[in-house]
């Protein structure tokens, strides 16, 4: 079992989030993310500042590992519609 830390960043950021989405996302995040690197949802970034991300319905959970958990950012992830182009 990993510890889960967060930054002062991510918890600004997750206080901005609607409560039924700050809900999901703090249950995905103490449900999957303390056992990984055997976890579900996760994915390795590429050319990306932070190392993984966590997807919790629109929003994406960006995090570091180095033998514990360090949740550093939270974006909102922007679905294409008929505005986009």
């Amino acid at each position: 079992m990993n510890e889960v830390t967060w930054t002062a960043k991510a918890v600004k950021q997750l206080v901005k989030i609607p409560k039924p989405d700050q809900v999901k996302i703090r249950d995905s995040v103490n449900e999957k993310l303390p056992a990984f690197p055997d976890c579900t949802e996760v994915k390795a970034l590429r050319n990306h500042l932070y190392v993984h991300r966590l997807r919790v319905g629109r929003w994406r959970v960006l995090f570091d590992f180095d033998g514990m958990v360090r949740i550093v950012a939270i974006q909102e992830v922007r679905r294409r519609d008929e505005h986009t182009y």
